[in-house]
């Protein structure tokens, strides 16, 4: 055989074999890449497993049957450590949704980063003004989850990460089949949730509710012989006359038989004809005009400032951080001493005054109010000597030895009642404090302030501290060492190649 054909053939033949080890490679790598793809195995080596999901979420997710869309429009530019660290939290916690629905066929989850300056007219779409703020997007509901939705905070500081209990709970939310419905009383001079008026509408909140998935609607008790079956709550703010007998029986049927919701906001000097609906409900809501002397409880428009308040869900947000009502003329709401003969009534005050208040029943009398020892409302050693502004009570069918509602209880109505409705008018919902309890309110009310059973991630936070003369030695470390060992190991495999 001539050499020349030897060569040529040895030739093709080493190609050949590397054209088959090339193919045999590319087929090892794409079918380890289909094995990793279709059956992935995953480990959480976090610690406290901050981002892994519960399997209670899980079970939810993969329920889903429809897409959930998250829009998140945290400002990537923010210098803010703290900032940083929300949007990092975020961004690993929605990685785990959008991996855990993936196997879905139609129910998957996809989340996006949205800037409200650069993309103005996507935000306009979809309602969002500011950043900082989470929509979650099914079909046509959506609901808004702000930062403080996420964090568990005392004292102003953060100790537990709870966003897989808020994204959780909105998904359920707005996947759910249907809305919850509030319905605003009217026929007595109520406030209503589309009158743009300062002082007496209530449109802020009617937009503040929307935003959070509810359907918000008018119902007139002097024209209706019942309440709509679909009423989650109800809520009657300022009414300016008396509900009649059968308005009332109406709202006690609701309260009691079907175990409904109501929120009342009552100004002083207007009767409202519900005192006995409050007795049967262990709250006494009095004839009178709270004042108070103290120079940093009462603004310089005559605003009384409320910084006390007892431990609830509804008080939890304004106790961790610090926040106070800004309210105008209220009147004293107090627990009525006979309702702890019923062992199924729970009342608590949510917000009081302080301790310089007093309830001013002479209020018709012209001049400056004076208190008068035989006539006047004043707060008692068992109520610190503050005056309720603020109640709640809610009926629970079983307790416990210690008087705590046991796991297998069937809740019963709830009742909220404020001594003033300038609480949640457009003027004053503007103040932090006023928004945040008025919103709580409502979500415990409609059954939202439930908790998942999924535990807040504790906050741990490492840092490592490194002078100048350390960050440029591991900077010149990590540039060079690399090429210098790849170089070495060049030189050593040329080396032995030669030999």
């Amino acid at each position: 055989m001539p050499s020349a054909e030897s060569f040529r053939t040895a030739r093709w033949v080493r190609t050949a074999n590397l054209l088959l080890q090339a193919l045999l490679v590319s087929t090892l790598f794409l079918g380890l890449s289909y094995l990793a793809r279709r059956h992935a195995w995953r480990y959480d080596l976090i610690a406290n497993r901050r981002y892994a999901l519960s399997p209670e979420t899980q079970s939810y997710l993969h329920q889903l049957t429809q897409p959930v869309r998250i829009v998140v429009t945290f400002d990537q530019s923010s210098e803010s450590t703290e900032y940083a660290n929300s949007a990092l939290d975020v961004d690993n916690l929605l990685s785990e949704y959008v991996f855990a629905t993936r196997a879905n066929d139609v129910g998957k989850i996809s989340f996006e980063h949205l800037d409200v300056y650069e993309q103005r007219r996507e935000a306009e779409q979809l309602g969002i003004d500011q950043v900082g703020e989470i929509l979650v997007i099914c079909g046509e509901k959506h609901r808004v989850l702000r930062l403080p939705d996420l964090y568990e905070i005392k004292n102003k500081r953060r100790t537990a990460f709870q966003g897989e209990q808020a994204f959780t709970a909105a998904i359920l939310d707005v996947s759910s089949a249907g809305q919850k419905k509030i319905y605003f009383l009217s026929g007595h001079g109520e406030q209503r949730p589309d009158d743009v008026d300062p002082v007496r509408g209530l449109s802020l909140l009617g937009d503040e509710l929307r935003q959070r998935n509810f359907d918000v609607k008018l119902l007139d008790l002097t024209v209706t012989t019942k309440i709509p079956e679909d009423a989650a709550l109800l809520i009657a703010a300022g009414p300016q006359g008396a509900f009649d007998r059968s308005e009332q029986e109406q709202l006690r049927q609701f309260l009691s038989t079907r175990a409904g919701r109501l929120i009342l906001l009552v100004d002083p000097g207007q009767p409202f004809g519900l005192d006995s609906l409050l007795a049967d409900w262990g709250i006494v809501a009095d004839d009178d005009v709270i004042c108070d002397t103290g120079a940093k409880n009462i603004t310089d428009d005559g605003d009384l400032i409320i910084w006390a308040y007892n431990s609830h869900p509804v008080t939890q947000i304004l106790i961790n951080n610090n926040l106070h009502l800004r309210l105008g003329l209220a009147r004293t709401v107090r627990a009525d001493p006979s309702h702890i003969l019923d062992d199924s009534l729970t009342v608590t005050i949510l917000a009081s005054t302080s301790p310089t208040a007093w309830g001013y029943r002479d209020y018709h009398r012209p001049g400056l109010p004076t208190f008068n020892p035989g006539l006047d409302i004043k707060g008692t050693p068992q109520t610190k000597n503050c005056l309720g502004v603020i109640a709640a009570s809610e009926r629970v069918s079983a307790r416990g030895a210690s008087g705590e509602a046991l796991p297998l209880s069937v809740r019963g109505g709830r009742l909220i009642v404020c001594g003033t409705s300038e609480l949640a008018t457009n003027n004053r919902l503007v103040n932090e404090g006023n928004q945040n309890l008025m919103l709580a309110a409502i979500n415990w009310a409609t059954d939202r302030d439930t908790q998942l059973a999924i535990p807040a991630r504790p906050i741990a936070r490492y840092q490592i501290s490194l002078s100048s003369l350390s960050l440029a030695k591991l900077r010149l470390g990590l540039l060079l060492l690399p090429p210098v060992v790849a170089a070495l190991l060049g030189l050593l495999v040329y080396w032995t190649r030669r030999r």
